[in-house]
């Protein structure tokens, strides 16, 4: 039998780096989604806007604190869907501290496959819940920012907010 689609809703953010899309499901937050991202990019059914549902309430709250420099950690649940791959990626992400980068040869070191730099480039390209899960801190291994799906101004102003250094 087929595995049905989990039911998402939205609301949408202004932020400095531009309006955001906040997805949840019942089990957590599923994505932050860029402004014009693409669509391809992440996948979510979402059914409808739900400006109350708590998930995307707590989100907003705290990415609302985090840009306002109060917040350097999230403790909203999040919603991850991909592969297994993706999902370790992911949760690497999850680990850089605020203010500090990580290359993508440093991630792949970290997950025990040192030659899968380009797998952690694509994984990281479709990390469904940008900023929360910080893969605006993974740079180019010359210490170059490199693609990013809200784009490089947004990635600089996000490691600028941070303190980071390239």
């Amino acid at each position: 039998m087929p595995k049905t689609a989990k039911a998402h809703v939205y609301k949408t953010m202004p932020s400095p780096v531009g309006k955001l899309k906040l997805v949840a499901s019942d089990d957590g937050l599923a994505a932050i989604l860029w402004e014009n991202d693409d669509p391809a990019r992440v996948r979510c059914n979402v059914v409808a806007e739900d400006k109350a549902h708590p998930v995307l309430v707590e989100a907003e709250r705290q990415l609302t604190e985090y840009f306002a420099g109060k917040r350097q950690t999230f403790t909203v649940k999040l919603d991850f869907t991909g592969t297994e791959f993706q999902n370790k990626v992911w949760r690497a992400l999850l680990a850089i501290p605020f203010g500090e980068t990580r290359s993508y040869g440093q991630i792949a070191r970290q997950l025990g496959k040192p030659s899968a730099s380009r797998a952690v480039g694509a994984a990281n390209g479709k990390n469904p819940i940008s900023i929360i899960a910080p893969c605006h801190r993974v740079i180019g291994a010359g210490g170059k920012l490199t693609g990013f799906a809200g784009g490089l101004k947004a990635k600089a102003r996000l490691l600028a907010l941070e303190g980071a250094r390239p």
